[in-house]
Parts: C-alpha cells; structure tokens; sequence
C-alpha cells in the first residue's frame, strides 16, 4: 500500500485550528488514502479533542518514520511550545510565534522529502506579526522559508479556480504591481498546474482591472491594455486557450456554470469574493510555484467560535483531498 505523508500544521492555536484538525482525523476512511502528521502541540491536539468529543489518543514523535499512520490515532510531532493556560480566541503572540514554528518545521521536511505534502491550519497575521514574524501571511511565509521568489494563489471550490495575480497588498499598491510580466508567469503557473492535474488543455479565463475590463478605454487610464492584453498575447502564442481580459462579474458567472477550468483575478478580492460565496467550506488554498506541495483551508483562525465545538472541519477535509491528489504515493 501506497500513502503519501501530508503534514497538517496546527496554525494558530488560539482559533480553531486543533479543533478541525481532531475532527478531521476522526474520519476513518482518510487513512485509507493518506498518512496525516500533525506538527503542533500535543497538549493543545488533546484539549480540542475534548472540547470537540473526539477522544483519540495522541501519538507524540521526534520524526516522520515513527508514525503509527492508522485510524483511531493521532500522530503528531510535538514541538511543545502552547502553555497550558492559552486562552481560546485571543491575540497571543506565542501563538504567532509557534505558528511560525510549525510552518517552519513542515517545510523542513518536506524539502527534505520526508513528507510529501502540507496542508495548513489557518493562522493569525496579527498574532504572527506580534510572535516577531513579520509576513502577510502562510504564501509569502512559505515562499521565503523555500526561497522562492515568485509564488502564486490558487483558490479551488468545486465549481471554479482562480489564481492571484497579486494578493496581500492594498488596491492601489496591487494595480501599479500588475504588469506583463508578472501576468503572464502568473497564467503560466496555472496552466501547469493544471495540466498536471490532468486537465491538457486548460480553459483560462482572464479577469480585467476595470469595470466592463476598461470598456476599449471608457474606464480607468488603459490599464487592459497596457498591463494584462500583451500576457494573453504571449500565452496564446504558446498555444494556450486564453480568454480576456473579461469583466470580472461576467466572468465568475461563466465561470460558476462551466465555461472554464480556471480564472486569473488581478487582486485579492475579486478572486476571492466570488469563491466566498460559494461556501467557507468548499474553499481550498493551493500555493502554486512552490518546490513543495501546500493546500490549506479557506478561512481564518474564526476566534469568535473557537474553543466552541462548533467550527466546521469540511475545508480541512476537501484541503487534505486536494493535497492527496497532488502529492506522490509514497510506498510503505
């Protein structure tokens, strides 16, 4: 038998992190298809498991190979960095700052090919930035531990994809970021994912800035023109089926009932309300151009409800499927 090892970082263990993470592993059947390694803090695992009533004893190892990898237990590297007194659902720096930790291990491994995938619990940019790391969040986080210079993300739901042209950056700073350039490599990572996938000759829809995508010039200074029109030129002179740039509320529509295999929005909101939309529970972060494999769930840290028994653990459930798809088989 043949399971690929997913590394499911803990996030921020003031939200709901441990809590889906004890109820996802209480779904039997996903043992069938992978080896979940939890990299977090026992204690804390232990403590939402019995918030949420999933009593599952915790496996406590110093490395990968040492995992029992079966139903019935959890496996987790325990880096013991949550005092037990960490309140549910407050800014707590040592929570950033272990959130950090447990990144920071996964990726270790996986570079070293110890793991074959992560999938990551939501962590808090407030908290993150307060334990002394200073990062918009899990992409960019990711890229610099790797030493990527350009990543993308990729948001999936069962009716669409979409991919980030820019992401965690205000409006005005993300239109003067979008360029040819940075448009085209952006449609490129896409399209080989994809085609990775399965999926040989994708249908690329491609999102304008303006309404109406400027409207021949009507709307905004030529931005379509300048900044998006040469990359789709560039794409399908590879061949490529690239549409756009479209306007964007048109464009999701099409998108939603089939029309195409994945959207490339220019900033972060135009992606990611359309997926929102569609349910926090369907939605799956993939970050795209990384020498690792990494899903994660499409919602933050929710500190409203944590601590609760009522945060919903399908995100985390289709963000492993997602990465058992993508990730190797790795013999047993």
């Amino acid at each position: 038998m043949a399971r690929p090892i997913i590394a499911i970082t803990m996030g921020d263990a003031a939200g709901i992190g441990p809590e889906i993470i004890m109820k996802s592993l209480a779904h039997a059947p996903l043992y069938e298809q992978c080896r979940p390694l939890v990299i977090g803090d026992a204690r804390r695992l232990q403590k939402a498991g019995e918030i949420v009533g999933v009593n599952l004893p915790i496996n406590r190892l110093d490395c990968p190979e040492d995992g029992h990898y079966r139903a019935g237990i959890v496996d987790c590297i325990d880096l013991n960095l949550i005092p037990d007194d960490l309140k549910w659902g407050q800014l707590s720096a040592v929570a950033g700052d272990a959130a950090f930790q447990y990144i920071r291990c996964a990726t270790e491994l996986a570079v070293a090919q110890r793991v074959d995938a992560l999938c990551t619990a939501p962590l808090n940019k407030e908290a993150l930035h307060a334990g002394g790391h200073k990062y918009p969040g899990h992409t960019e986080l990711l890229a610099h531990l790797t030493g990527t210079p350009e990543v993308s993300m990729m948001l999936t739901t069962p009716k669409m994809r979409v991919i980030h042209v820019t992401t965690h950056i205000g409006l005005i700073d993300a239109i003067k970021r979008i360029e040819p350039g940075l448009v085209e490599r952006t449609i490129a990572r896409g399209h080989a994912t994809l085609a990775k996938a399965g999926i040989t000759d994708p249908r690329i829809a491609v999102c304008g800035i303006n309404p109406h995508a400027g409207e021949n010039g009507l709307f905004g200074q030529g931005e379509e023109a300048e900044k998006i029109e040469p990359a789709i030129a560039a794409c399908r002179a590879k061949g490529w089926n690239v549409e756009g740039p479209l306007p964007a509320d048109t464009l999701f529509f099409r998108a939603g009932r089939g029309d195409f295999d994945l959207v490339v929005a220019m900033y972060h909101d135009q992606g990611h309300g359309p997926v929102k939309v569609l349910g926090l529970e369907a939605g799956v972060n993939i970050t795209v151009g990384l020498p690792v494999i990494r899903t994660s769930v499409d919602h933050g840290t929710a500190f409203d409800i944590a601590g609760k028994a009522i945060a919903d653990e399908r995100s985390l459930l289709e963000a492993l499927r997602q990465a058992i798809d993508l990730a190797p088989a790795r013999p047993e």
